[in-house]
């Protein structure tokens, strides 16, 4: 019998970061929870990190996952936006590694093309196939969908060549 794996998925962001939690058993996959971390945008810079990192901190401590997955930041015109991003992207790196998770990094194109099957799905075509891979699946904004699929995405390649190079940061 196969053991239970608890996968957390997180999408980054310094607005909002969205988390989806998993269960894979064999092939099957098992919604647990999802949700988003948002960030006061009058505060400043630093005080937004803190309120991401005590945010995701609180979701591993309650929902205990065994690896997770992080979304592979993309490179917007705006080098500013892309700059705090990876701030971002940096806190949802970190907190489940002091946690001692494996923590992989996946491509959005190879996100997208696992969960819908092409490298450049719409925010509409994720949220449904979320839904039709996990019909008990909710989430509150397109944030935490996106999460969800980023665990989807771990769960269908942790075990292979892709997913190796993931959580050796690779991929």
């Amino acid at each position: 019998m196969t053991h239970p794996i608890r996968v957390l998925g997180i999408d980054p962001g310094l607005r909002r970061t969205g988390w989806g939690m998993i269960e894979v058993i064999g092939n099957r996959l098992i919604f647990i929870a999802s949700g988003t971390v948002t960030s006061d945008n009058k505060l400043g810079l630093a005080e937004r990190l803190v309120q991401l990192h005590d945010g995701l901190t609180d979701v591993v401590r309650r929902q205990e996952p065994m690896e997770a997955a992080v979304e592979h930041t993309f490179v917007n015109k705006d080098a500013g936006a892309t700059l705090k991003l990876g701030q971002a992207r940096g806190i949802a790196l970190l907190v489940p590694a002091l946690a001692g998770l494996s923590v992989a990094e996946y491509a959005p194109n190879l996100v997208k093309k696992t969960v819908v099957g092409t490298g450049h799905a719409e925010k509409e075509q994720i949220r449904a196939m979320v839904k039709i891979l996990m019909p008990r699946a909710t989430f509150d904004t397109d944030d935490a969908a996106d999460a969800l699929a980023i665990a989807i995405c771990h769960a269908h390649h942790r075990g292979s060549a892709t997913g190796r190079m993931a959580q050796a940061g690779a991929a």
